[in-house]
């Protein structure tokens, strides 16, 4: 015959096992990180001079394939040490933090259009079918572009696509 208290310490034994067994319990708690500065995620501010700034840097993704087949072309990019802002001329040449654009050129035209809306995307429509390519360089205020901060983006928009959008 079993006694109660054999019962309980065994009832007792089965439930610590179970709860040991369930994911979490035997886990030290987790501590979040604190959370990322402003400074950190969007640069500095721009009320403060900045020393030695590092050289402004221009990364440009691949296009978007989402469009291509309509003759649409959207080529993200992204700046660093630079903000684009529509300020021109070579009194902007000693902002801090430093100020800049973009100039696009596609398919070598002999012109090309300056981007200083800072979307973080070049928005290209109506382009015919065929192989193409799109010319992106990080400029500064006075239309100088910095030293190797130039990409070129070649890209094929399908023969189905149309002329028009």
């Amino acid at each position: 015959m079993l006694h109660l208290h054999t019962i309980s310490v065994a009832f007792a034994a089965a439930v610590g096992a179970a709860l040991l067994a369930l994911p979490g319990l035997t886990e030290s708690p987790k501590v979040a990180a604190p959370p990322r500065t402003a400074r950190e995620v969007r640069g500095a501010t721009p009320y403060a001079q900045i020393e030695n700034e590092p050289a402004p840097k221009l990364i440009v993704d691949d296009p978007l394939p989402d469009l291509l087949d309509k003759g649409v072309v959207w080529i993200q990019y992204r700046t660093e040490n630079v903000r684009i802002v529509p300020v021109f001329g070579k009194g902007a040449l000693s902002v801090s933090p430093r100020v800049g654009h973009l100039h696009v050129r596609v398919d070598d035209l002999p012109w090309l259009w300056a981007d200083a809306s800072d979307l973080n995307t070049v928005d290209i429509a109506g382009m015919p079918p065929g192989e193409h390519k799109v010319l992106i360089e990080l400029a500064d205020a006075d239309h100088q572009v910095f030293p190797g901060q130039s990409k070129t983006v070649k890209f094929t928009v399908p023969k189905t696509a149309s002329a028009s959008h």
